[in-house]
């Protein structure tokens, strides 16, 4: 699977390359060439597969110059149940006939983005083993993506994760998740200003080309290929335990601050996947549903 810059500036990459740095060198999205379908046919096969060989089949796709060995041990250490209290993974509850609830929230820091963190955090340690380099990761945060991402990262080897977050603007539980930590390579730092503020800084720093490749800063936000396609994992394993047969259809409404998660749908979607309708969630933070009213990104 190559992958190209959506700015169209660069040279294809392959799944390594595009892993650790986030966005392209001309600064646009890592996209792949194509969404690999999957026949309905396959759909019974993949039906039958726990978490951990279902999340081995969706990421050998589109990481296909791993070792199929050395992804097949990452995911297996990823998803077990002492990490996410379930062997299920994203165990599915139904709460009333035809309504259900996929349970994304069992991981370290109870946050659907450990689902993704946790996986991002093996890769990481994996392929910076392989160069003998060292990864810093900037982030900002005003809650669950800083504890989601330093727990994934707490310990890894050649690995920093600089979380940025607003002082005194996170709930006392988020912040003492994240300020708890004493691992020496998870440094938490508290912005006099709003989590905005926060994300100016690393936005500066994302479009510091220079900057980025000399001090190898990395990213584990949603502009990181890795962590979408993770995502994509849990769409499939919530169609197979919603339903029975395979020309069943279902719709996943999405709890949505910005596009990444349900972007993830999307692509199981289009990979063939029987979704019917992906539903926007929005409270007062509406930026997806003002940005398909309107067309307008804010």
């Amino acid at each position: 699977m190559r992958y190209f810059s959506t700015r169209g500036g660069t040279a294809p990459a392959t799944f390594s390359e595009i892993l650790l740095g986030g966005l392209m060198t001309d600064g646009g999205l890592a996209m792949p060439e194509r969404y690999p379908r999957i026949r309905a046919g396959q759909l019974s096969q993949l039906r039958k597969l726990n978490y951990r060989e279902l999340a081995l089949e969706v990421l050998r796709l589109y990481a296909d110059d791993l070792a199929f060995s050395d992804l097949r041990r990452i995911v297996d250490d990823t998803y077990t149940a002492t990490v996410f209290r379930s062997d299920d993974i994203t165990p599915l509850r139904e709460v009333s006939p035809g309504v259900h609830i996929l349970g994304l929230s069992n991981g370290p820091t109870l946050a659907f983005k450990d689902v993704a963190m946790q996986l991002l955090g093996n890769l990481f340690e994996y392929a910076l083993a392989k160069t003998g380099e060292r990864l810093n990761i900037v982030g900002a945060t005003s809650g669950d993506t800083g504890s989601a991402a330093e727990y994934a990262m707490l310990g890894k080897q050649g690995i920093r994760v600089f979380m940025m977050s607003p002082h005194g603007k996170m709930s006392p539980f988020q912040t003492a998740q994240m300020f708890s930590l004493q691992d020496p390579n998870i440094f938490n730092l508290a912005i006099r200003g709003v989590f905005d503020d926060c994300q100016d800084i690393v936005k500066a720093i994302s479009n510091d080309l220079d900057f980025k490749t000399r001090y190898r800063i990395g990213t584990v936000n949603s502009i990181n290929w890795a962590r979408v396609v993770a995502q994509v994992v849990y769409y499939f394993k919530g169609y197979f335990a919603a339903t029975t047969s395979d020309d069943q259809q279902v719709s996943f409404a999405v709890p949505s601050g910005n596009f990444g998660n349900v972007c993830a749908g999307h692509i199981a979607r289009s990979m063939g996947l029987p979704i019917r309708k992906l539903i926007v969630a929005t409270n007062e933070n509406d930026v997806l549903d003002e940005f398909f009213r309107t067309g307008c990104y804010r």
